[in-house]
């Protein structure tokens, strides 16, 4: 005699692999978060001056202090992020271009290109992006037929 097969599982414990994960959303606010780059952390030259940060990383930096992911950085983020400045300012002071793949890497991991939050599943909303007003018709159309008349003629 035939059987109907084994039981069906409890759907309590029944692990769904296209199931999806919740989104975080961020709004962004344009708070200034997280340290300035340190003073005196990239050596001296041959008379004591300290080096500065290159521009390209300050503004760089800048960039991830008003950004709306800061919103979730802790304080390692805030630490592992300035090693990652730190072969940043080396990349476009020194020319060690090698440095930028690591540089990607590392900012990906905080969401920095469309894809990285993708996979992150964090969105950043857009405030500006609200619902639209319906286009509104041109004054004295009602129908089709009057805007024809209208444009023959």
């Amino acid at each position: 005699m035939a059987g109907r097969g084994p039981a069906p599982k409890d759907p309590s414990k029944r692990r769904r692999r296209n199931a999806t994960e919740p989104e975080t959303v961020i709004t962004p606010d344009d708070e200034l978060r997280g340290p300035e780059l340190p003073d005196g952390v990239l050596g001296t030259d041959k008379e004591g001056v300290p080096y500065g940060w290159h521009p390209m990383t300050v503004a760089w930096w800048n960039t991830w202090r008003t950004s709306p992911q800061a919103q979730t950085f802790t304080d390692t983020d805030w630490a592992f992020l300035l090693d990652t400045a730190l072969m940043h300012t080396s990349m476009w002071s020194k020319g060690q271009w090698t440095l930028a793949a690591e540089v990607r890497l590392r900012a990906a991991k905080f969401g920095a290109t469309p894809e990285d939050r993708a996979r992150l599943k964090l969105k950043v909303d857009d405030p500006t992006n609200g619902p639209q007003k319906p286009a509104q018709a041109p004054a004295g159309v009602t129908d089709i037929s009057s805007r024809r008349a209208r444009l023959t003629g």
